[in-house]
């Protein structure tokens, strides 16, 4: 194990890897549900983009831990999702098979950047504040997702103010991408939705604390408690 990672080197041990692991799993361990359901309202089945998610993140991570030895998790990235989705399919009118084999495609154009370095000078391009802004626009598309999933948040609106909707039972189902949908907090009277904002502050509190493992205990509460 020293030999193959190098722990000492590296100013770690096997416990402490093994925690970090476990809460790498826990804390990324959503896109194994939000990919499928992201790309299954293109058309893919469900169950097979939950096992394909499931394989490429299995491959990535073994190829970053025992190839490249560095302790990063690999999973398919939020963003390019939905734009597969709802840009490509929804927005462009391209089937799911025909979305597919463009991101073949691109696979071979990204392996060929990589290999002869044009990847690193594109990146070198990119303002360093533009970095930023792009991983930050990503952690509040995720934040959003959390929060929408656990049902913190309602979209509702009256009819007559909105272009195109479709409205059962005071939400929401779909409107135009001009229409006036308002989002807001729900009441906090479901347990669910209860539990769900005291696993947030708790976990707020001792990240900024910075307690080892806060998300992976924040998860385990979660569990427990359901």
């Amino acid at each position: 194990m020293e030999r193959l990672f190098k722990l000492q080197e590296n100013g770690t041990n096997v416990s402490t890897e093994i925690m970090a692991g476990v809460t790498t799993f826990f804390a990324m361990s959503y896109i194994l549900f939000v990919n499928p359901t992201i790309l299954s309202a293109s058309g893919m089945p469900f169950q097979a983009v939950f096992l394909a998610t499931i394989i490429a993140a299995i491959i990535g991570t073994l190829v970053m831990g025992l190839f490249a030895n560095v302790p990063y998790a690999q999973a398919p990235g939020m963003g390019l999702n939905a734009f597969f989705t709802y840009t490509v399919a929804f927005g462009l009118g391209y089937s799911w098979q025909q979305a597919l084999a463009m991101v073949f495609i691109c696979g071979l154009i990204n392996i060929f950047i990589t290999i002869t370095k044009i990847r690193k000078l594109i990146i070198h391009a990119i303002p360093e504040s533009m970095q930023h802004a792009i991983g930050g626009g990503i952690g509040v598309y995720v934040a959003y997702i959390g929060l929408k999933n656990a049902n913190l948040l309602t979209f509702s609106a009256d009819s007559d103010s909105i272009i195109g909707a479709t409205i059962e039972g005071g939400e929401v189902v779909s409107a135009d991408i001009n229409g006036g949908i308002v989002p807001a907090l729900v009441n906090f009277d479901n347990p669910a939705v209860v539990l769900s904002l005291i696993g947030l502050i708790l976990m707020t509190i001792l990240v900024v604390a910075n307690v080892r493992g806060a998300v992976f205990s924040i998860h385990s509460f979660a569990f427990t408690s359901f």
